[in-house]
């Protein structure tokens, strides 16, 4: 595997921001209450969720129970509502100030690229919603028939890790399912497989071996039903070009059109996220600040090790007169 290099000097064309948003993982409940309270666009956004789902999300969002939130059913589009009530509210403190929202790039963390699409104008938010709800429907019943988990290694390079999956891959289905910084990388398989390479990756060095608390090897070969399964859902839904450029999960390059979004999202189940490729794509493009958009700050950590001369905020914290352009 080829590791992505920063390239600096010339490469660095602009200063504008890029979007990320998160994916699973980054839930928690009272997530996205004050955002209700205290944002009128915001509150749109949980309303319409709530209608296009036909289940009360706002309170799963407000008061859990944690174990409902953490079902993979609920948490996409848990995670995907506050994602976007947290831009409705950012984007409505730009119009306040007679000012738009002007990002040079969004990109999102597996589920999170569905957030970032709804950004980008490629599909509606009651669509995203439909098939988030669908793609964690999906991987449940797959997860289910080949049951499987996820852990995350830290410490050990990528040859290194790339070797223990090797190894593992003896005694079952196991793959590197994200690479999240150059030092972080989690790994998805069966079980047998998996306890195999976390026991394999401590002997390596790793310096943290982790289960993650999930039962479903998103992003590993035993996903592949669900992927097909969700492309033929895909290929029912209006996709638009993007009006902001997207970066991908599994290719950490720029897609340019709908039809390769489409196929990103089908393949992306089964296929590894790359994203400290992403991110290098973005600051090799000359963006060195990030804003994360939605539930918590887990995508912040991440990109400061990946370029740790970046500057990262929160829709919170960043200034909406740095990050957009006056309203036409």
């Amino acid at each position: 595997m080829i590791t992505p290099t920063l390239r600096r000097g010339g490469q660095r064309k602009n200063g504008r921001a890029v979007f990320v948003f998160p994916g699973q993982g980054s839930q928690f409940v009272g997530m996205g209450r004050d955002l209700y309270d205290e944002s009128a666009a915001a509150r749109l956004i949980f309303e319409q969720a709530n209608d296009v789902l036909g289940t009360d999300i706002t309170r799963m969002c407000f008061e859990g129970p944690e174990e409902d939130l953490e079902q993979t059913y609920n948490q996409q589009p848990s995670i995907l509502t506050v994602s976007v009530a947290c831009l409705a509210a950012l984007r409505e403190r730009a119009g306040a100030l007679g000012r738009r929202l002007n990002p040079a790039f969004v990109a999102g963390h597996s589920m999170g690229e569905y957030s970032a699409l709804v950004a980008a104008d490629v599909m509606d938010f009651a669509d995203a919603l439909r098939l988030v709800r669908e793609r964690g429907r999906l991987m449940e019943e797959t997860s289910a028939k080949s049951p499987g988990g996820m852990a995350a290694v830290i410490g050990l390079d990528m040859a290194t890790l790339e070797a223990v999956v090797h190894r593992a891959r003896e005694i079952g289905e196991i793959a590197l399912a994200n690479m999240n910084s150059p030092l972080q990388t989690v790994i998805s398989g069966e079980l047998s497989a998996l306890h195999r390479a976390m026991d394999l990756a401590r002997e390596a060095g790793a310096r943290r071996v982790a289960r993650l608390k999930i039962s479903i090897a998103s992003h590993s070969p035993l996903m592949q039903q669900a992927a097909a399964q969700l492309s033929e859902r895909l290929a029912a839904i209006n996709f638009r070009e993007p009006r902001i450029p997207v970066v991908a999960n599994i290719t950490g390059t720029v897609l340019h059109s709908a039809t390769e979004i489409k196929r990103e999202l089908g393949e992306q189940l089964c296929k590894p996220v790359q994203w400290t490729r992403s991110v290098l794509e973005m600051t090799n493009h000359g963006s060195h600040t990030f804003i994360e958009i939605g539930p918590g700050n887990v995508l912040s950590g991440l990109i400061k090790r990946i370029d740790s001369t970046v500057q990262v905020r929160t829709y919170r914290d960043v200034d909406v007169r740095a990050i957009s352009k006056r309203a036409q």
